[in-house]
């Protein structure tokens, strides 16, 4: 079973986002049972805290559902998860750098990665929508529901 961590800086907009995106596309290819999803944040400054309202709402104007309270990634996550996919660069980074070894720096891949789209234009970065307008967070669900898409047709054990 794949297992899956999704990666921003706190953990309550876009990783969360992209951890109910996907699990709304595993759902619908009734693959709950084969990946196993969740989110975390680089930083500790909302750990506990729901998702942001925003993201939220928006996900739901699209029928997607979120939940669950913001944690930090914390060193077992790279011995228990095999990807780690980083919403931007700088999360990219700061990941590889807190990685106990090679092997578990190596898990670590961004999300647009599995959006064709976006890995022809070299722009791999899901921005971050917290300090914009409501807008932004209904284009981070577009850039998340492309990779999304890409990487459950990379995880699943049959076409989807």
């Amino acid at each position: 079973m794949p297992r899956v961590l999704f990666v921003c800086l706190g953990n309550i907009c876009r990783s969360p986002t992209a951890e109910a995106v996907m699990a709304q596309l595993v759902a619908d290819a009734e693959l709950e049972h084969a990946i196993e999803l969740d989110s975390a944040g680089t930083g500790a400054w909302h750990v506990g805290s729901r998702p942001d309202e925003r993201a939220t709402a928006a996900a739901a104007a699209r029928g997607i559902a979120m939940s669950g309270a913001a944690r930090q990634i914390v060193p077992e996550d790279f011995e228990q998860f095999d990807l780690l996919l980083a919403m931007d660069a700088d999360n990219h980074r700061n990941l590889r750098e807190i990685a106990p070894h090679a092997d578990a720096a190596a898990k670590v891949r961004m999300l647009r990665e599995f959006d064709p789209a976006a890995a022809a234009a070299a722009s791999l970065d899901v921005p971050d929508p917290y300090y914009g307008g409501e807008d932004g967070f209904d284009h981070v669900l577009d850039l998340v529901e492309a990779a999304c898409t890409g990487l459950l047709a990379e995880l699943s054990p049959r076409p989807v």
